[in-house]
């Protein structure tokens, strides 16, 4: 696929990186050269220096025969128009356009073929916050990737030692939560993939996905680590786009505080939000934690623009006595460095924002795609279309399908029943199917799989 990537910023440059690997032709547009010589250096793509809703850039860049254009620079204004000049000027398929202002958001009616042709815009800032929502609604969970609109959830939890299920073989679940269908997907030990079987034995530490119904995940959490009491309190410590976000999403079921350094923007949160308390002042000032109580809050978020504030804000609040902190964490080198020390959990922007840009990317009817451990795993919700003549999948076993390895399917979502895998479920044509790809070079594989033949009509 010949794909046009304009902004070599965090979240281009690692996109970049991502399709480089699965054989497309990239091209990368920026204004900044030096960069976009330090990427070519580092990969197989095409550069060009200009701005990025420019037509003559964009016809420099090949966009006369681009299937696709993702416009992820850091303007919004300059995603949506770089866009239309493609639409217009060079009917290019598919554009997706970063867009992070919520006053563009909350009117849909303005990406359409008559209006801004945008196929599909990713906002950041909200899948941050979702991702971040879903892990405050989850006690005790690494990750929370939903599918299916939320039917099915993958959890990825870290097994602690004197859970029930530590030391023993994973066909053992069954006997200990005989009513609760589940799937491990994947185990992470020592940072390596180990790929679960009926004889696999789960080890304290390990980090275990598993695959369940919504309704069934703390059961199955249970089993693994002692539950943690559902969160209430919440200390939020950045009140950018993201906190202010996440304070609205919470402020109606949990006791939430904001702290900014802000003056202006602090007077415009606490006017903005109804229920949370928000406070003028320093992330890092212990004697502020101190007298806000930090020692009774359930979850610290650090959520401001800075990497370094965010980690020495929360190793101080963690050491104030928090009982849980998330930190957000821009530098993709510091994320594994830092998580499962003093910080709980290290949440990557761009990481996020690749899966929302790879479901629109996928080969084949891909539903969701959420990009795991740095990139090196995915987790994707794939639609089985066609008939047993027509596809690789329709009308089989899941043991009778020729999965790559390291490819497990999880669920299967047919209407509103989940099913969860097993190796004589059949797979049906319209089934969304959950998988786990540990290994992130098979993924053009497992597409290939859920492609129909090209004679199916």
């Amino acid at each position: 696929m010949k794909i046009i990537i304009l902004g070599a910023g965090t979240v281009g440059s690692t996109l970049a990186a991502h399709l480089t690997k699965e054989s497309n032709d990239i091209t990368l547009v920026d204004l900044n050269t030096r960069n976009l010589q330090s990427l070519q250096d580092r990969l197989d793509i095409r550069t060009v220096a200009g701005h990025a809703s420019h037509p003559d850039v964009l016809r420099a860049a090949g966009g006369e025969d681009a299937d696709m254009l993702i416009a992820v620079t850091d303007n919004d204004e300059t995603n949506m128009v770089a866009c239309q000049v493609a639409y217009t000027l060079f009917h290019t398929p598919t554009k997706i356009a970063r867009v992070r202002a919520a006053e563009y958001l909350i009117h849909p009616e303005l990406f359409s073929q008559t209006a801004l042709p945008v196929d599909v815009f990713i906002s950041p800032e909200q899948l941050l916050t979702d991702n971040i929502q879903r892990l405050i609604e989850t006690p005790g969970a690494l990750q929370v990737l939903d599918f299916a609109d939320g039917q099915v959830q993958l959890v990825g939890v870290r097994a602690y030692y004197g859970g029930p299920l530590v030391g023993h073989e994973l066909r053992a679940l069954r006997q200990h939560i005989p009513n609760v269908d589940m799937r491990v997907a994947a185990i992470y030990r020592r940072n390596r993939a180990i790929i679960p079987e009926g004889h696999t034995v789960i080890e304290a530490d390990d980090e275990v996905f598993f695959v369940a119904a919504k309704k069934n995940i703390r059961k199955v959490m249970s089993e693994l680590r002692r539950l943690d009491n559902p969160y209430k309190r919440i200390m939020i410590a950045g009140g950018g786009n993201i906190g202010r976000r996440l304070a609205q999403a919470l402020e109606n079921n949990f006791e939430v505080k904001l702290i900014d350094h802000n003056p202006a923007r602090t007077k415009m949160l606490s006017e903005e939000l109804e229920h949370t308390i928000v406070l003028q002042g320093d992330v890092s000032d212990e004697e502020l934690l101190i007298e806000e109580n930090i020692e009774d809050m359930d979850v610290y978020c650090a959520l401001t623009n800075d990497d370094e504030v965010n980690i020495l804000s929360s190793m101080l609040a963690k050491r104030l006595g928090a009982h849980k902190v998330m930190t957000l964490i821009n530098r993709a080198s510091y994320v594994d460095l830092i998580q499962s020390g003093e910080i709980d959990i290290a949440i990557s922007p761009q990481q996020v924002t690749i899966g929302g840009l790879l479901t629109h990317i996928r080969r084949g009817d891909v539903a969701r795609v959420h990009s795991l451990r740095r990139g090196a795993a995915e987790a994707i919700e794939a639609i089985a279309h066609g008939d047993k003549n027509s596809s690789k999948v329709v009308g089989r076993r899941i043991d009778e399908l020729r999965l790559p390895p390291g490819t497990t399917i999880g669920a299967i979502v047919r209407g509103s029943e989940v099913i969860i895998a097993h190796h004589d479920t059949i797979i049906a044509s319209e089934d969304h199917v959950i998988l786990f790809v540990v290994d992130k070079k098979r993924i053009n594989d497992v597409e290939r799989l859920f492609q129909v033949d090209v004679m199916f009509i």
